[in-house]
């Protein structure tokens, strides 16, 4: 890193609240609205931290809808050196502890409990097919296409570098976001996004799951097509869907040959009433093997 470049973010953390700030958005992404109530400053006053922030690479911003989130920055040159600047922040200061407790409280009671324990039991088997999966080959970065309330983000963003979920409802990316709160899930973020056409550069996901979208789809090749795009060299695109049309399978099969993508046989989440099918597509000029 450049020497002025470590002298203005040392500037940027060398004000309590923008350290206080920083330390926030480690566990997620933050409002300016939310960020102000944490702090109890006026907006402008936190619009200009952030911006600091912003401005010596600590921090990156994106919009939401007619949000915007700002979350420590992950990515980008001086990476590995702003990772080791970042932890010198001390994870067992009160005052941190209890900005991360009033975030919680800014949010409000999802009334959520451990996923795996609410949910029945072809959901469960479901789950644990997933992680199978993630188990058989790194996760890497991920991409939930269809997130809704943040189950499956949940569950899967431990295993992976960083997890993105994608939804167009901003009340499920809401409540998702507050279960990642909860959850002490710090390396997954939401964004508004139509699955025809994603605000993502090409090959920038390894694993991209198609969350239950395809059955409902207008244009599932398109949808397809659109996820094959994100996918990294040697990539994985995960299919899950509701499993009650007979010939769902050849679709699957014939939507995938369109967007030049082979599919490995499907799986049936074991239940009495088959409910969900999870398959494995990889790019045709791929070495990697769907499994």
């Amino acid at each position: 890193m450049p020497t002025d470049r470590l002298i203005t973010q040392l500037k940027a953390l060398a004000d309590p609240v923008r350290l206080r700030i920083v330390a926030l958005c480690a566990h997620g992404e933050c409002s300016v609205s939310e960020l102000t109530k944490v702090m109890a400053q006026s907006q402008p006053r936190i619009s200009q931290h952030v911006k600091q922030l912003c401005d010596a690479d600590l921090l990156e911003r994106f919009r939401d809808g007619q949000f915007v989130f700002y979350r420590v920055r992950e990515r980008g040159g001086d990476a590995q050196a702003r990772r080791g600047l970042l932890s010198l922040i001390p994870e067992d200061d009160p005052a941190f502890d209890r900005d991360l407790e009033k975030l919680r409280d800014v949010r409000g009671d999802t009334g959520s409990f451990d996923a795996l324990s609410v949910l029945d039991a072809d959901h469960r088997r479901l789950h644990r097919a997933l992680i199978e999966l993630t188990v058989a080959a790194p996760v890497g970065d991920l991409l939930d296409i269809g997130s809704g309330k943040g189950h499956i983000l949940k569950l899967l963003a431990s295993r992976a570098r960083r997890a993105i979920g994608v939804d167009i409802d901003p009340g499920a990316r809401q409540f998702a976001r507050a279960e990642l709160l909860l959850a002490g899930v710090e390396n997954a973020s939401l964004r508004k996004g139509n699955m025809y056409g994603l605000p993502f550069e090409d090959g920038e996901f390894d694993t991209i799951i198609l969350d239950d979208v395809l059955a409902e789809a207008d244009e599932p090749v398109l949808a397809v097509c659109e996820a094959k795009r994100l996918l990294k060299p040697g990539g994985r695109l995960l299919l899950l869907t509701a499993a009650d049309d007979p010939d769902l399978e050849a679709r699957l099969a014939d939507w995938c040959s369109r967007a030049d993508l082979r599919l490995a046989p499907p799986r049936r989440i074991p239940s009495k009433e088959p409910r969900w099918l999870l398959a494995v597509a990889i790019p045709v000029d791929s070495r990697t093997e769907a499994a």
